[in-house]
């Protein structure tokens, strides 16, 4: 879609960017409300057989080098990730159908509630590599537009319960949210940038985020560009709270030590509508997606990490992996009442 960003001038176009930097879009001759019709149950991968792309050991490891960049000077935070997969049975060998993403998003939507979820599940024709298989109970905005004005919503700081929360968490959240007003002025007007809500506690199923809100009124030129969207993904695009900051440094810590490529998870996951000028962008995290391994066979892939500042602990932000995982994998495996084991 950065290709002909012109194209999402028009229509309603659901869109699936990866955090590499692919951005694709569909838009279909007709849109109608998903009625309450039976959809198959889910059959997801055993709970046994989610392997990750870092160990402990290994997670560990990146975690001690981002606090030796940090004490360099090199960055100040770096997201840090690992990717969870397992083996998807599917009848006659077959990748997973449209009908199956709406099994496993209303299975996550009884299970793990998330303010935008949404799912994405497109058939590519033959060897086109067009079709997608997203399915993501994320509870972060990436980016909102109603007109001028857009907004992003960037979650710093996990932890199980409130009081739980610590001063880096508060440390980390100020520090990715100044990242998104200063991606967002290259954008909007000069000082209409604001944060009405600074360091709000969300609750969510099984855990608590700080979360802050950033607003601004986007440039006159842009609000009618019919190819805007070049320019407001070049200056946001990867989302601050799972870049780090600076993000260009951290882009390029990140490359350096993870292992696999993150795809849709830390994307973005959402819809614009060109002709009503507005858009709802999640970032793609709490994200299932599937894609064929080397091999061909159908994987089912599961994205989880953590923000790594300099008083991080490495065991610390292990476990925070765990806990962003531990509940949305459980739902996933199986019929959605296994307990997953990824370590």
């Amino acid at each position: 879609m950065l290709a002909e960003p012109e194209r999402l001038a028009h229509g309603l176009w659901f869109v699936v960017a990866d955090f590499e930097g692919r951005v694709r879009g569909w838009r279909f001759e007709r849109t109608a409300t998903a009625a309450d019709s039976v959809v198959p149950a889910w059959q997801g991968p055993a709970p046994t057989s989610w392997t990750s792309s870092m160990s402990r050991e290994e997670y560990r490891a990146a975690v001690d080098e981002v606090r030796a960049r940090i004490y360099d000077g090199d960055v100040y935070q770096a997201n840090i990730c690992r990717v969870l997969s397992a083996p998807l049975a599917t009848p006659g060998g077959r990748g997973p159908t449209p009908d199956d993403a709406r099994a496993l998003a209303r299975l996550l939507a009884a299970g793990n509630p998330a303010p935008y979820a949404a799912h994405v599940a497109v058939t590519g024709a033959a060897g086109a590599g067009d079709g997608v298989w997203v399915v993501s109970a994320s509870p972060e905005l990436f980016l909102r537009i109603d007109g001028s004005t857009i907004t992003s919503a960037p979650i710093k700081g996990t932890a199980t319960v409130a009081a739980d929360l610590l001063d880096k968490d508060v440390a980390e959240n100020v520090m990715i949210t100044d990242l998104v007003r200063n991606d967002l002025q290259q954008v909007c007007v000069p000082g209409s940038i604001r944060v009405p809500h600074l360091l709000d506690v969300e609750e969510h199923p099984g855990l608590v985020h700080l979360v802050s809100t950033v607003t601004g009124e986007l440039l006159p030129e842009l609000v009618s560009d019919p190819a805007r969207w070049r320019r407001i993904l070049g200056a946001t695009f990867p989302p601050g709270s799972v870049s780090g900051a600076p993000k260009e440094s951290a882009l390029s810590l990140i490359a350096r030590l993870e292992t696999v490529p993150r795809g849709p998870y830390c994307g973005a996951v959402g819809w614009i509508d060109g002709d009503a000028g507005t858009a709802e962008l999640a970032v793609g995290i709490r994200t299932f997606w599937s894609e064929p391994d080397d091999d061909g066979d159908h994987v089912l892939r599961f994205g989880t990490g953590a923000g790594i500042t300099w008083e991080s602990d490495p065991t610390a932000e292990w476990e925070e992996t765990e806990l962003k995982a531990r509940r949305l994998v459980a739902l996933a495996s199986s019929d959605g009442h296994g307990s997953a084991q990824h370590g």
